[in-house]
C-alpha cells in the first residue's frame, strides 16, 4: 500500500495507506450512514466527483457483482 494524504480546506490534513492506481484526486467529502448497499453507493452515479466516506464500522469485504452496480462506468 502506498502512503495517502486527505487535505481538508481548513486547512486539516489526515494520512493513511492508499490502495488502487497511484493518482491525485479531489473532490468534495460526503458521507453515507446506509448499513448496506455499499457497492451500489460506490457506483451511483449522483456520486460523480465526491468522496464518499461509509460510517457504518461493520462492512466488510463481501465481493461485488456487475449486476448490482448502479453505472455501466464502473
Amino acid at each position: 500500500m502506498n502512503t495517502a494524504v486527505l487535505a481538508l480546506e481548513d486547512g486539516t490534513v489526515f494520512e493513511g495507506s492508499s490502495f488502487g492506481a497511484p493518482v491525485e484526486r479531489s473532490g468534495e467529502v460526503v458521507f453515507n450512514t446506509s448499513l448496506t448497499g455499499y457497492q451500489e453507493i460506490f457506483t451511483d452515479p449522483s456520486y460523480a466527483g465526491q468522496l464518499v466516506v461509509l460510517t457504518n464500522p461493520q462492512l466488510g469485504n463481501y465481493g461485488a457483482h456487475e449486476y448490482d452496480s448502479e453505472s455501466a462506468k464502473t
